[in-house]
């Protein structure tokens, strides 16, 4: 399974100690398509994570990572989830990645801003 946990860089850019606030708005945790068995997967170490944005059929953003690359080992990163939490019925484990696009780039039609009188919430102006 793959899942995407983006930040609202309008909300961490205003000061980075609200990365929890960034991580928390309608859209910005998609998982999917499927799901792949661990016996479906190769080893961790050969496989990449690819980020490809496509806007009216140009590509405007594209970069590859190699999961071997990341700071932290999937399977130490487990041993730490399950190490005091249970979950019976499954959980989702999203290690992050080094993919950043550019500084300016957003995705047309999700920004998240802040007002004084609601507090953080999600904008569908460009």
């Amino acid at each position: 399974m793959n899942g995407n946990d983006m930040s609202s860089r309008s909300i961490e850019g205003e000061n980075p100690l609200y990365l929890p606030q960034a991580k928390v708005y309608a859209g910005s945790c998609a998982v999917g398509p499927c799901l792949v068995t661990p016996a479906e997967v190769p080893d961790l170490s050969e496989l990449q994570i690819t980020l490809r944005v496509i806007r009216d059929g140009a590509d405007l953003y594209s970069d590859v990572v190699s999961v071997a690359g990341l700071r932290r080992r999937p399977d130490d990163l487990v041993r730490w989830l399950f190490r005091a939490l249970d979950f019976p019925v499954g959980v989702v484990l999203l290690t992050g990645t080094a993919i950043v696009p550019y500084p300016g780039f957003t995705l047309r039609g999700a920004r998240c801003c802040r007002t004084r009188r609601t507090g953080w919430r999600q904008s569908t102006r460009h």
